[in-house]
């Protein structure tokens, strides 16, 4: 089982997240496993002593820096252990009873919104673990980068410098963690999401924060691309140009 070893240089890639984008929260990566043995043998790694949601688990990571495991016990309902694979998706937790008339109009409304949720599928996994990316305590299955929208849409334009895509996204709303990690867990794809209440209220998401869910390769794709921006004069902060001014200046510089 790997360790501290990894293929990545994540001092490195911290640097240059840093460089091009000025990050205010620590760049943290996700990763899950097979057995709670695995995970427990990460080098340090925190284990709860009182029950949370899984936002308040990365935000441990992602606000104070630590390395923090879990399984299924540790989470306070099994919302949160679907979308990482850790809890079947049972008749009970798809009838969305629990949600409705807090969330949505009615059971209907929020077992619709259950089926809507991307997540892990079960059975795979039976612990979790995050850690800040530049503590190289393990090789992350995703990286979790939060930002304001004009920190993520540059970002966004370094994932498409080369091999250009249309990115889409969808938003479920409530539960947006679905978005963001159940999703790029699930699929192996770059997702954005807007974290959702209990994401601020409990993971302590700052209220102009977006988050970006993605592989490790993405990453470094996204990064070689705001490289090239950067070069172009396209870098964070975006400076304001000015509402009156005659923008052919400002357009010449860029385009020539």
């Amino acid at each position: 089982m790997e360790q501290n070893q990894s293929v990545y240089d994540w001092k490195q890639i911290v640097d240059r997240l840093q460089q091009y984008l000025r990050l205010k929260t620590t760049p943290i990566g996700m990763k899950l496993f097979a057995t709670r043995e695995e995970m427990e043998a990460i080098h340090r790694v925190r284990r709860p002593q009182a029950i949370h949601t899984a936002d308040q688990i990365v935000a441990q990571a992602a606000r104070l820096g630590w390395t923090v495991g879990i399984t299924a016990d540790d989470l306070v309902s099994p919302q949160c252990g679907v979308v990482l694979g850790l809890h079947p998706r049972t008749e009970e937790w798809l009838s969305g009873k629990d949600m409705a008339g807090v969330w949505f109009e009615n059971e209907q409304e929020a077992a619709a919104h259950q089926q809507a949720m991307a997540v892990v599928p079960f059975g795979h996994y039976e612990a979790m673990a995050v850690s800040p990316l530049i503590s190289q305590r393990f090789t992350p299955d995703i990286c979790l980068l939060y930002g304001t929208p004009g920190q993520m849409i540059l970002f966004i334009n370094g994932l498409q410098w080369s091999g250009y895509k249309k990115l889409e996204w969808s938003v479920v709303g409530e539960s947006s963690c679905a978005d963001s990690w159940g999703r790029a867990l699930s699929t192996g794809e770059p997702s954005l999401s807007i974290p959702c209440f209990a994401e601020r209220r409990y993971g302590g998401v700052l209220d102009d924060e977006l988050l970006m869910a993605l592989p490790p390769e993405f990453l470094l794709k996204a990064l070689d691309g705001l490289e090239q921006l950067s070069k172009n004069g396209l870098r964070y902060p975006i400076p304001q140009y000015g509402v009156q001014m005659d923008v052919r200046a400002g357009l010449q510089h860029s385009y020539g």
